[in-house]
């Protein structure tokens, strides 16, 4: 589904990600955890292209691109990743001048060309699936964060992208609001959307996520099955790291 393959970025003269490997099967949900800074939401942003890595290759699918110095990458090339990539930001990102079921049907109409009462149909399926169909004619800014979220679930879900890339889905919400969303995405794993998310939330990780990866200073420090990198961490980064997350977090 996923392959990425010594995936470097830096910002000027930091480095951000060194030489990232990462394989990720389709159904697969993987977590990628580690301290601020460690370069998680930067290794979404490169796979979805919002942020362009320096060299490595990325494939998703049928898509493929290798990344050197120097050479620009088509708009083609990222409208071909960005077909199989659904993104969740960490604050929602909803259009404000959009209804909520209008938000969850912009791309399908202004990027896919669909017509409106397809993407209308679409987009109220995808809201009674995260449980806010009732919503569909409200605005984001009368919604709670935890709907917020739901809707912006929704809306990457839209064009039935391959993969969803979550960006600490859940950290912006109060623990009951957390709930809401992670039960949505706790029923996206049961049917087999392969997801990548980045959190802080070992609950999250812990109860969702099928393997998990811990990122230090831009590199894979150590990467497995979540009920083993959680219970029993090979390196003694990952388990200070661990230890620090489970002092706030009650794994479920």
């Amino acid at each position: 589904m996923i392959r990425l393959e010594h995936l470097g970025k830096s910002f000027g003269e930091h480095r951000v990600l060194n030489a990232i490997d990462l394989t990720l099967d389709a159904g697969s949900v993987t977590a990628l955890i580690g301290p601020s800074g460690s370069g998680k939401s930067t290794l979404l942003r490169c796979i979805n292209l919002l942020e362009m890595p320096d060299e490595g290759s990325l494939a998703i699918g049928d898509a493929r691109i290798d990344f050197t110095p120097g050479r620009n990458v088509s708009h083609a090339e990222i409208a071909a990743v960005r077909r199989h990539t659904g993104m969740v930001f960490q604050n929602f990102q909803l259009f404000p001048h959009l209804t909520v079921i209008e938000n969850v049907m912009e791309g399908l109409v202004t990027v896919l060309k669909w017509d409106r009462t397809r993407a209308r149909e679409r987009a109220q399926a995808l809201l009674d699936k995260v449980g806010i169909a009732s919503k569909a004619d409200a605005w984001p800014s009368t919604l709670s964060g935890g709907q917020q979220q739901r809707v912006a679930i929704a809306r990457a879900l839209a064009p039935s992208p391959q993969v969803l890339l979550c960006d600490e889905p859940t950290s912006a919400l109060d623990p009951e609001l957390s709930a809401e969303v992670v039960d949505v995405l706790r029923k996206l794993a049961q049917e087999g959307t392969t997801m990548l998310m980045a959190t802080h939330d070992l609950r999250l990780a812990a109860s969702i996520a099928h393997d998990a990866v811990f990122l230090k200073d831009g590199a894979i420090v150590e990467a497995g099955p979540s009920s083993e990198l959680f219970a029993r961490p090979r390196d003694a980064r990952t388990a200070r790291f661990v230890s620090t997350l489970t002092q706030t977090n009650t794994l479920s």
